[in-house]
């Protein structure tokens, strides 16, 4: 039997129980740094086929082993398991059992998966030419990054990671497909807080305070001339404010205003610089009115950067495991992802699967409280993944 035909027998076997453990992932999630519950579910999985397993890996975070029939190369598969907080309005009977959280962007179908892709591989064994590493990563939604943190850690180093493989789940794509992206493909995303500081007085009054809610509003929207004057007009980039504190009742002028928001760059050196001059525009803004401001970042997720050889052979092999036809090129995104911290390190890819189903409902976007996904999407995933490591080896 050809090899991805032999994978995707093994799918359909252990299909029904990825599916309870995708469900169970799901009616429980945990927020970032707090996968606690979904850890010792992973670990348990790993232990019953035969993987050697590490726990506590970055507080939550759990890393498996299988060594291969004959040396050769390392190959890594990652998938992340943190939830957000949001609130789920989906009715069916796996729905979040917990109040104000839920896998709004699919880290639960990637948990599964990758453990999916594990049980495959452990049962072809005598197919591997060398060693497969399982990443599961925690707080890939909050700062500081779980990627950031697992790589400090040392889970790249023994046996030393060659190439590394992750997914991300995709409500624009039909179910199955599989997306690629050569290069940049996803943003940097920096937290952004600025607290400008005045003096308080009545609001009848404005003669005697110095207003830092009109210094905000001018900051807010001086800061877009960095992005539309200071930027390159090829290098994307967003900055966008989404949150603003200050004042307590309307007729008193506070003596303090925060404003936070996201920094998103395709550029590392335009990260650095634009960073720069969002805090010179700033204090000088706030200066020209005699106020003062703290300006401070909190770096979050790199540029996921995409091998180019890496992306082509994943590329070459989706085609020989679903067909042209489902194989897409896709365009970057100024969305983010913290697999960017293992490509610092080594090559690899982050491809896209599809899991809209129109027919069935399944079109909700990701980061909404409606969002789920074709849970058939998820044969893709875990056959695709066996199937590109096992070739991986084979080649390399």
């Amino acid at each position: 039997m050809d090899l991805h035909r032999q994978i995707k027998a093994e799918v359909e076997n252990i299909f029904p129980r990825l599916v309870e453990i995708r469900r169970e992932i799901h009616a429980h999630p945990e927020l970032g740094y707090q996968e606690v519950r979904t850890s010792e579910l992973i670990a348990s999985e790993l232990r019953k086929i035969g993987v050697e397993v590490w726990t506590g890996i970055a507080k939550t975070g759990v890393v498996g082993l299988i060594k291969g029939s004959t040396k050769g190369r390392t190959v890594a598969i990652r998938g992340d398991m943190d939830a957000l907080p949001i609130k789920e309005l989906n009715k069916f009977d796996f729905r979040s059992t917990v109040d104000g959280i839920m896998h709004a962007c699919g880290h639960d179908a990637h948990t599964t998966m990758v453990l999916g892709a594990a049980m495959v591989l452990s049962s072809l064994r005598e197919n591997l030419i060398g060693n497969v590493k399982f990443f599961f990563e925690p707080s890939e939604e909050k700062n500081p990054p779980g990627a950031q943190a697992m790589v400090k850690k040392g889970v790249l180093k023994n046996p030393a990671v060659d190439v590394i493989f992750g997914l991300h789940v995709d409500p624009g794509l039909q179910s199955g497909a599989l997306g690629f992206i050569e290069g940049p493909m996803m943003a940097a995303a920096d937290e952004v807080t600025i607290t400008i500081h005045g003096k308080s007085a009545h609001a009848s009054q404005p003669h005697h305070a110095i207003d830092p809610i009109m210094i905000a509003a001018q900051i807010i929207i001086g800061l877009q001339t960095i992005i539309s004057r200071h930027r390159h007009p090829n290098d994307p980039s967003v900055l966008t404010f989404g949150e603003i504190h200050g004042g307590d009742t309307q007729n008193i002028i506070p003596e303090e205003v925060q404003i936070r928001g996201t920094l998103r760059t395709m550029n590392e050196q335009w990260r650095k610089e634009s960073q720069h001059l969002i805090k010179r525009m700033a204090e000088g803004i706030a200066h020209s009115q005699g106020g003062w401001v703290s300006v401070e970042f909190l770096d979050g997720a790199c540029v996921v950067i995409n091998d180019s050889a890496v992306t082509s052979f994943a590329r070459q092999c989706a085609n020989d495991f679903v067909g042209g036809k489902k194989v897409l090129e896709l365009s970057p995104v100024m969305t983010a992802e913290t697999f960017g911290y293992f490509l610092q390190k080594v090559p690899g890819v982050l491809f896209r699967l599809g899991v809209a189903n129109k027919r069935r409902g399944f079109i909700h976007d990701l980061h909404t409280p409606r969002f789920t996904i074709d849970e058939e999407a998820m044969k893709t995933g875990a056959g695709f993944f066996a199937y590109l490591t096992i070739e991986y080896l084979r080649i390399h």
